[in-house]
């Protein structure tokens, strides 16, 4: 039996129906955007032209023919800070290159210069020549109110797209991250928002679209986003980012000490704290009559001083100690409490520089 005739309805169904114009569906009507929705839109559209990309180059050179090349570093984001072209990133964005160029929301590039870096606190400071009207500063927030649950904006450049905007919530406060110098990074925010490679230096906001941290970090095996990222509280950022303008670097207030390991204090039955092994002569400690642990002519231990708080703040090692006093000026004087043979007494040191 042929099956010809069976099939000749069906070809004549599909000629009918590819001849015929493809019509779209028709689109359905929606609600107007919530108050939610409004909100991360106005966020986004306000703070956005403040967000920078960041290209960082090595310069090569041949082993042969010593010709040198410049070789695509890293991307990461940053913000304006001022309207004179200062730059505020993570010191790891800027770190491993050469030369960086900065990218403006209008797709504008410029050849940024370090002004300088805290690498402690992973924060760096790039200037671009550009002009005022292309530099919106960032609006400045406080880290110091922040609540758990609160909602939060990150924008950046994630795997070296355009920017792009996520949303989340403060998952947790006063995290402890490491820096690149091993330094402990104290009161660092957790969120939820989804943070890749890409957005570190990019700004943290406050659903008021202003600056509360500076992403840097993100929790994950695999290297993307996992629901864990980190940011830099902007307290701290507020802190440093105007001495690195001013000074090129960061000066860390100092007393001018030297600390022994945690296991010298535990072996010779002293407490938590920052245990002097040497105390620079001329030095603000030095003034305060603070004295180091040694040994005498015959190899026995001659008791020192142990720092166990600053101005009623324990510390419990020598990390502790300089966090709080990166929190001073050089010059102000500091209340230390101070442990020495079994004995704990209160010295007034006025800080000088670490230089």
């Amino acid at each position: 039996m042929s099956i010809k005739p069976l099939l000749l309805p069906l070809l004549l169904s599909a000629t009918l129906a590819v001849a015929a114009p493809a019509q779209p569906r028709a689109i359905a009507p929606r609600a107007a955007l919530d108050a939610e929705e409004l909100n991360n839109i106005g966020v986004f559209k306000r703070v956005s032209p403040s967000v920078v990309h960041i290209t960082t180059l090595a310069v090569q050179r041949d082993f042969f023919s010593l010709r040198t090349s410049e070789q695509p570093r890293g991307t990461g984001t940053g913000f304006v800070w001022d309207d004179t072209g200062h730059i505020v990133t993570n010191f790891h964005v800027i770190q491993d290159g050469d030369r960086a160029t900065v990218t403006l929301a209008d797709q504008s590039s410029y050849p940024a210069r370090l002004v300088g870096a805290f690498p402690d606190r992973d924060i760096a400071v790039l200037r671009i020549e550009a002009p005022r009207d292309k530099l919106p500063a960032i609006a400045v927030g406080s880290s110091r109110d922040l609540q758990v649950g609160q909602k939060v904006y990150a924008i950046g450049n994630p795997f070296g797209l355009d920017q792009t905007l996520t949303t989340g919530i403060v998952s947790a406060l006063n995290r402890e991250i490491e820096s690149v110098t091993r330094r402990t990074i104290k009161g660092a925010i957790q969120t939820d928002a989804a943070i890749n490679p890409g957005n570190s230096g990019g700004p943290l906001l406050d659903s008021a679209g202003r600056l509360i941290g500076v992403n840097t970090a993100i929790y994950s095996p695999s290297g993307a986003s996992a629901g864990i990222g980190f940011a830099i509280p902007v307290d701290e950022v507020n802190r440093i980012v105007p001495r690195l303008i001013r000074d090129g670097r960061f000066i860390r207030p100092a007393l001018g000490v030297t600390s022994g390991p945690a296991n010298l204090a535990q072996a010779l039955g002293a407490p938590k704290g920052v245990l002097l092994v040497n105390v620079a002569d001329g030095s603000p400690a030095a003034a305060a009559g603070l004295k180091p642990f040694g040994r005498d002519r015959s190899g026995r231990i001659v008791q020192g001083d142990v720092i166990t708080a600053v101005d009623g703040q324990a510390v419990a090692d020598l990390d502790d100690m300089l966090s709080l006093l990166e929190q001073r000026q050089i010059g102000d004087k500091v209340t230390l409490t101070v442990w020495r043979a079994g004995q704990t007494r209160k010295v007034v040191a006025t800080l000088g520089s670490s230089d």
